[in-house]
């Protein structure tokens, strides 16, 4: 079903609450209605961000005449109940991510949305960046023939979110960095063309989790008496059906260098990189973007290119919203879909059993 006039209910006041606006907006979507938690935080957002309506509960937004879609920026914890009962009155849904708790959850988005004939998109928003963009266009070209492994980063050395609160309950957020910074997995993933996992052998660390100097420098609040039961850091060694591998390493406590955001690929033609890298840890405007592909010519000389690319301050957090009201009309592809969320759900849950039991895990198969 395309609509030509996109009406769309946003659930959570949170910091993604501009992107998602500016990014609907941008594509000529309305914003029609807030909710949150507290009252006080939706009229407050609403205010800002001119929001005309504000609703007490989700059911109370469903029953909104004429809205079509739903946007959720919530704890993880209610991304699936919030989805499927979206899904249920007939709305699209744009979920932020991880996409669910675990693979189990997630599989049942994409069936009720399947079952519905909505569209159901996790804002995946690397994927819209810039340097992602650039470089998969070389990879679908066959510049970079197969890719047969892969090293995706997304390390900070002083970066725990909102300290005691709901990113570092597990009953609330699913995990710690695995969950929360998962963006660099599913870039792999998708340069790679999504092969069938395998198996999966993990660590996970929780050193510098319970301590407060090692809190980033984010917005979200602090909660000294709060609850810290997730992981601090995550190293991981994924293998796929097909023979290629992808090294995963997540952190938000962990003694590295600097943050580094990052996916490296290696082709049987080529390779590449695209790196975000910041001069202080966790501070956007510090950062530096860099997508590279790394060729050899016919006389064996290195021929590597720095890609030229436009700077995106929003990290595609604007493209990514914006791709989901044009999906929904019908004049773009949806930048992502529930079966690969599926995919990289059931990869989360084999890590975090591989890292509980000191064992290989077998991914579960679709």
């Amino acid at each position: 079903m395309k609509i030509k006039h996109l009406r769309i209910g946003i659930v959570g006041a949170g910091a993604m609450l501009k992107y998602h606006t500016a990014g609907f907006r941008s594509a000529g979507g309305e914003v029609v209605a807030l909710m949150a938690a507290h009252r006080e935080s939706a009229e407050s957002a609403a205010r800002v961000f001119g929001i005309p309506q504000v609703c007490d509960s989700l059911d109370e937004m469903l029953a909104l005449p004429d809205l079509d879609a739903v946007s959720i920026i919530a704890p993880n914890r209610f991304h699936a109940p919030m989805t499927l009962a979206a899904l249920k009155a007939g709305k699209h849904v744009f979920c932020e991510k991880p996409p669910a708790m675990n693979a189990r959850d997630a599989a049942k988005m994409a069936a009720a949305a399947a079952r519905a004939g909505r569209l159901l998109m996790f804002n995946f928003c690397n994927r819209a960046r810039p340097e992602s963009i650039a470089l998969k266009r070389a990879i679908d070209a066959g510049t970079v023939g197969h890719i047969n492994s892969a090293q995706a980063w997304w390390i900070r050395r002083a970066g725990i979110p909102g300290y005691g609160g709901w990113f570092t309950t597990r009953s609330l957020s699913g995990g710690g960095p695995v969950i929360d910074l998962l963006h660099a997995a599913d870039l792999a993933l998708h340069f790679m063309g999504f092969p069938e996992a395998d198996w999966v052998l993990a660590r996970t660390f929780d050193d510098f989790i319970h301590d407060p100097r090692f809190r980033g420098p984010h917005p979200s609040p602090v909660h000294p008496d709060g609850i810290c039961d997730v992981e601090a850091a995550a190293h991981a060694l994924v293998t796929f059906k097909d023979g290629s591998v992808i090294n995963l390493r997540t952190s938000w406590a962990e003694m590295n260098r600097k943050q580094e955001v990052s996916v490296t690929f290696q082709g049987t033609k080529a390779g590449g990189r695209m790196c975000r890298t910041f001069e202080l840890d966790g501070i956007d405007k510090t950062s530096k973007d860099t997508a590279e592909l790394y060729l050899t010519d016919a006389k064996g000389r290195n021929r590597d290119r720095v890609l030229k690319i436009k700077p995106d301050p929003h990290q595609g957090r604007l493209a990514m919203a914006a791709n989901f009201v044009r999906a929904v009309q019908g004049k773009s592809a949806p930048l992502s879909c529930p079966e690969e969320a599926v995919a990289l759900m059931r990869i989360v849950d084999a890590l975090y059993k591989s890292a509980r039991t000191g064992r290989p895990v077998r991914v579960r198969g679709r």
